[in-house]
């Protein structure tokens, strides 16, 4: 219900009566008016009138008192997001004369009014224009008025509509309004289901919406996914071949997404709501010359890049994707010609891009994955007007990033920012609130389009709740940041001054190293002096003086969202009682204030001070994820083991892909005490007269694996998320040795995984000896030897069993080439090797792990420092003596030189290995007992 229809309601008896503007009302109770009370006298207003009706009228009161709330929240969108601008003013229509005639009295309301909307210390933008209408939709959708048909789920959706947009009006989000909207969306799932497939989609990406909003992307997925399947969308990302700028020659894998909607017939698309597909659009969305209305689309113009990929013809190249990604549908499209999609499919494919940047908005990749899908929607010519405008904008967004778009990117956005500016701004209107923002209102690039150029307000609104678009000074906040980004910072700030955000003018002024400038800006928005009390705080005079420090005495009348002020100046001056006093003014609902506490204590070492700080936070807003895991680092270094799994634990179930909570976790859980179970009667039972009745069965047993076997699940699940972190598969192998029995092959992957990841730098020092060790003697001890006879030799590892297989190639494929000097690992490759019947193999580990030895410096010294080194070159020595005696006759086992002895010239060998040993030790440990063992040897080689 928008425009004339809006403004008819709005100005209907019933809506006077609401109002308080029909003084000859029979059933209006006599309320006095008061700036500070507006909205609660609409609320007593609207129950008198529903207590003065008989119950047969009072259903069509209850309906026309919604179709107002409802009026009112469209008109506000429309005057604050969509456009085009409102036809009546509304303050005329919603305030009592004395209030409109008075300047100053609809200031201040208006005022109140936007003071009363924050929640849990945050606050609204503070020039927001006709915020009454707003109010009005809030308070009566949110009262228990309607609670007669509050049970309809229509009135219910509604009500998550209004605090929806409630939240995103708000600077940060409030935990209160959150709980409100998700405990409505609980109760409205089983109405969900039985919807048709048309309002039941729209309801799901409406849903996917608020998911998005608040950070949970994989809900957010899961609902568009069902709704997928309810419109019987098909899309598909994809790689075709094309050329995507002017000289490439040859053509390359391109992403595209080919999409194609079912037929208006099976989704029920045109027979809903009066909703048109956009294949055929409305008169409505026709201009004068039959062409479809569309917001601006800026071309690229670059030189080198084309304005769209130019794709290969679908006969001479084949989708990259395997049938059994693709349907056979998309696969027969033209990529540079696909039909148009029907509305509520655009919108998904841009709810999916939505989703996507919002898990990770600054990776490259993810940029690249997600422009094809606000390219495939800006393919759409005729698509709905408020569409095309999110699609321009999620592009602008995605080209930001990159070097030969990023200008097209600012310039679209410019666009955009005017283009609403332009459709959300009266040519000429009483509006206080656009006389008190005139100085807000810039100039544009662009003229204001004529009436037979524009959509209508009804096609703007139509899918806005599943859009959920950006406000007007939200775009040219963002607009300001982009600037900021590019090095604009002049630009940038005068889009912050003239919109009077104080906050984001002192960011921009402390990211550029002027934080004296910063903290002046901030204080003169809570604190004036003495040598200037009457100083506003809405002016940064360029050339003021006025030291920060002079600024000291707080306003009585503070902003409203000075909680966050207080926050930011706690930041800009490292000041715990800027936090506090934060924490005061919010009437302890700021969870930001006790989380910069928080944190200030945790960097000063107040541990104690940093965990009540984190946990008073998290009793206003409990679905903070950052803050649970900062709780739980808090709580590893006081070594509160269970304050600490409790905490990681709440952050994996609002972060359940968050690896670092996982591994957090897992270094708690390994520390706490063993649990008590029972297995058998109660312990404690009684009534026997005999204790030696009392069987060991029955009595106390300790489950000392409990909580390691907790610890080994969130690290495999650690790993899994984040498989490039050495230290969390360092900590899932040190956990895995410690249970019993062993997970070996989980042992295996996460060694190997070790050596992958620091092979390269650290060599054999990324091996652990000891597991490897354990693992080949668990090999050695358990599985049957190698064939000894030819036929029945195994070649082949994928034929031995799955714990052998693995382990031979860890030890073989990753482990033997990072070898370089230590004696263990060369030894357990030569175990390995004689349990493998590889004889040949075997005597070269062995020959290797004695050179490494040799190698080692200084042992030849005589000192007592090397005394340790001199004994592992005599066991070294002994046991290539030994290798050579028991392997230099065996037969090798393939290869060149297969069936021919392995040293033919053993004793040689080994005779000339002593001796080089003994001669080098001659000297320094002559008479060493080593010395003699190796001469014992020598004389025993001899008499062979």
């Amino acid at each position: 219900m928008v425009g004339q229809d809006s403004s008819q309601v709005l100005h209907s008896p019933t809506s006077r009566a609401l109002l308080g503007q029909d003084n000859n009302s029979s059933f209006l109770v006599d309320i006095p008016v008061s700036h500070n009370g507006w909205m609660k006298q609409i609320v007593l207003r609207a129950k008198a009138l529903v207590e003065s009706q008989e119950a047969t009228a009072r259903q069509n009161l209850l309906e026309e008192l919604y179709e107002i709330a409802t009026a009112s929240l469209d008109s506000f969108l429309q005057s604050n997001v969509t456009g085009p601008p409102l036809a009546w003013d509304p303050a005329d229509v919603l305030f009592p004369k004395e209030i409109c005639g008075s300047d100053q009295k609809l200031r201040n309301i208006r005022r109140d009014l936007i003071r009363s909307l924050s929640v849990d210390g945050g606050a609204i933008y503070k020039l927001i224009p006709n915020v009454e209408l707003f109010c009005l939709a809030k308070c009566l959708l949110n009262s228990t008025t309607l609670g007669g048909p509050e049970s309809r789920a229509r009135y219910r959706w509604d009500r998550v509509t209004v605090n929806f947009w409630h939240q995103k009006l708000l600077s940060e989000h409030a935990s209160s309004l959150q709980e409100s909207i998700y405990r409505d969306l609980d109760i409205l799932e089983h109405d969900l289901n039985q919807q048709d497939p048309n309002e039941k989609a729209r309801r799901l990406i409406q849903r996917a919406t608020i998911h998005t909003q608040h950070g949970l992307d994989q809900k957010a997925r899961e609902d568009l996914a069902q709704a997928t399947t309810e419109t019987g969308f098909d899309f598909k990302l994809t790689g075709r071949l094309g050329k995507r700028t002017k000289y490439q020659e040859k053509d390359l894998s391109q992403l595209v997404v080919l999409a194609k909607s079912a037929d208006s017939a099976e989704n029920g698309t045109a027979a809903d709501s009066g909703v048109q597909p956009t294949s055929s659009a409305s008169h409505s969305d026709l201009s004068s010359n039959g062409a479809t209305l569309k917001p601006q689309h800026l071309d690229l113009n670059d030189d080198t890049l084309l304005e769209s990929i130019a794709f290969s013809k679908p006969p001479s190249q084949p989708s990259l994707s395997s049938e059994a990604d693709i349907s056979p549908a998309l696969a027969a499209l033209d990529p540079s010609n696909q039909p148009a999609l029907q509305p509520l499919d655009s919108i998904i494919l841009l709810a999916y891009a939505s989703s996507i940047t919002n898990t990770s908005p600054s990776d490259g990749l993810t940029r690249e994955e997600t422009l094809p899908y606000a390219l495939r929607v800006l393919q759409d010519g005729d698509s709905n007007w408020q569409i095309y405008t999110q699609g321009l904008l999620v592009r602008s967004r995605i080209e930001g990033y990159m070097s030969r778009t990023i200008e097209r990117s600012v310039l679209q956005l410019q666009a955009l920012v005017d283009q609403v500016i332009v459709e959300t701004t009266p040519a000429t209107s009483g509006d206080q609130s656009q006389k008190e923002t005139k100085d807000a209102a810039p100039s544009t690039f662009f003229p204001k389009p004529k009436p037979s150029e524009s959509a209508s307000a009804s096609e703007r609104l139509r899918y806005l709740p599943q859009l959920a678009s950006s406000t007007r000074w939200e775009l040219e906040a963002e607009l300001a940041s982009r600037w900021v980004s590019l090095g604009g910072l002049r630009t940038a700030l005068e889009i912050y001054e003239r919109l009077q955000m104080w906050a984001e003018v002192a960011l921009c002024w402390a990211a550029n190293d002027r934080e004296d400038k910063a903290r002046r800006i901030i204080r003169r928005q809570l604190y004036t002096s003495n040598s200037s009390p009457g100083a506003n705080p809405a002016i940064d005079d360029e050339d003021d003086d006025t030291k920060p420090e002079d600024l000291n005495i707080e306003h009585h009348d503070l902003p409203a969202d000075a909680a966050r002020l207080f926050c930011i100046l706690g930041d800009l001056e490292n000041s715990p009682s800027a936090y506090q006093r934060a924490w005061e003014v919010s009437s302890q609902r700021y969870a930001r204030a006790q989380r910069s506490l928080g944190k200030y204590h945790f960097t000063h070492g107040d541990l104690r001070s940093a965990d009540t700080a984190y946990a008073k936070a998290l009793k206003v807003n409990a679905m903070n994820h950052s803050t649970w895991f900062s709780l739980g680092c808090v709580r590893l270094q006081l070594e509160n083991w269970p304050g600490a799994v409790e905490a990681f634990a709440r952050a994996i179930q609002i972060e359940e892909q968050d690896a670092e909570s996982w591994s957090n976790m897992a270094a708690a859980l390994i520390q706490l005490t063993p649990d008590i179970s029972t297995n058998g009667a109660d312990p404690g039972e009684k009534g026997r007269d005999d204790d030696e009745d009392v069987t060991a069965v029955n009595m106390p047993k300790r489950d000392s694996q409990k909580h390691i076997r907790e610890a080994f699940i969130a690290l495999k699940r650690a790993a899994a998320l984040k498989r490039d972190s050495y230290r969390i598969w360092q900590n899932l192998l040190n956990v895995a040795v410690k249970l019993s029995p062993p997970p070996y092959a989980d042992i295996i992957i996460a060694q190997t995984r070790l050596i992958e990841l620091r092979g390269k730098s650290e060599g054999e020092k990324s091996v652990d000896v000891e597991v490897v060790e354990a693992l080949v003697a668990h090999l050695v001890a358990t599985c049957p030897p190698a064939p000894a006879k030819e036929d029945e030799k195994v070649e082949e590892n994928t034929r031995r069993p799955g714990f052998e297989r693995m382990l031979i190639e860890l030890v073989q494929n990753k482990i033997t080439p990072l070898i370089t000097s230590s004696r263990r690992l060369w030894l357990l490759t030569a175990k390995l090797s004689l349990h493998l019947q590889k004889p040949l193999a075997t005597l070269q580990a062995y020959e290797k792990a004695w050179r490494v030895t040799l190698n080692q410096p200084g042992w030849e010294s005589g000192t007592k420092e090397s005394e340790g080194l001199w004994r592992d070159v005599v066991d070294a020595t002994e046991n290539l003596v030994d290798a050579y005696e028991s392997l230099g006759e065996r037969t090798r086992e393939g290869g060149m030189g297969e069936g021919e002895l392995v040293a033919k010239d053993w004793k040689f060998k080994a005779r000339s290995a002593v001796r080089g040993v003994l001669g080098r030790a001659k000297e320094e440990w002559d008479g060493d007992e080593g010395v003699e063992r190796l001469r014992d040897r020598l004389g025993e080689l001899r008499t062979e």
